[in-house]
């Protein structure tokens, strides 16, 4: 895919994403492969404790912004027929090496999630754990998992907590705002020159309402007691511990 075919921020992103793969992202994801419970967020928080995840077995599910799509191997594992999608193609590698040591093989296809070269109503579930739901933007990239989606399909994602993304800044967490929720939409970071998107609850609900999704859920996480500083995240676990750092949503497709 050249960078003709690509916003700007998604090309901006693909770059810090390959030299995240080198210095840390495919050893995690190599990690995160060869483990066999899923669990979910910068903490390791298991599946078992937040029952976040529909029953997948035996359904067609498309991950969005899939990086070295470990998580589709984990929906694999629990009787899913999965396809990854990406921006990034040394993830995608690193996805195709696991696949071929691991056995557990699904389509891989390089794309950005905002404009997949998949049918529509193809699949039973739409996915993103820290892909397009923080990397695309969701006026582009909601429509287009319901595009994908067959009627009463459910779109489930995981993203950075709107009270997170309020108090972080360039030099670590706040226990103070740090920016408006007023017009919060894109995040241009100075640091590593990625961008990211975040809404706020009422204009995220509001947008899945107006695409067609009514909201199930909403599932906040906490840092667990034990939990420490992560080593590649700029995450403060005090902080998450009282305060929610990341959020799931689930919604489902109206027939």
């Amino acid at each position: 895919m050249s960078k003709s075919e690509l916003p700007e921020y998604a090309v901006r992103n693909r770059e810090s994403w390959t030299k995240s793969n080198e210095e840390h992202a495919r050893e995690q994801g190599i990690r995160a492969w060869r483990q066999e419970k899923v669990d979910w967020g910068v903490y390791g928080i298991p599946e078992s404790e937040v029952r976040a995840l529909p029953d997948v077995a035996g359904k067609d599910v498309v991950e969005l912004g899939c990086g070295t799509a470990y998580f589709s191997a984990w929906l694999a594992r629990r009787g899913a027929r999965p396809v990854g999608v990406d921006v990034t193609p040394a993830q995608l590698e690193t996805a195709r090496s696991m696949q071929a040591e691991t056995g557990i093989e699904f389509p891989l296809i390089e794309a950005n999630a905002e404009d997949v070269p998949l049918p529509d109503d193809s699949f039973d579930l739409a996915f993103s754990e820290y892909g397009a739901s923080i990397w695309c933007d969701p006026y582009k990239w909601i429509p287009e998992a319901a595009r994908l989606l067959r009627p009463r399909g459910e779109l489930l994602f995981l993203r950075n907590s709107t009270l997170s993304m309020l108090c972080v800044d360039l030099d670590g967490w706040h226990e103070s705002l740090r920016r408006p929720q007023r017009g919060l939409h894109r995040l241009d970071w100075e640091d590593d020159g990625t961008t990211e998107f975040q809404l706020g609850h009422g204009d995220l609900f509001r947008l899945l309402r107006e695409t067609g999704f009514d909201v199930l859920n909403l599932i906040e996480l906490y840092a667990p007691e034990s939990a420490e500083n992560h080593p590649y995240y700029a995450t403060d676990a005090e902080w998450a511990k009282r305060w929610p750092v990341e959020e799931i949503w689930h919604a489902r497709l109206r027939a």
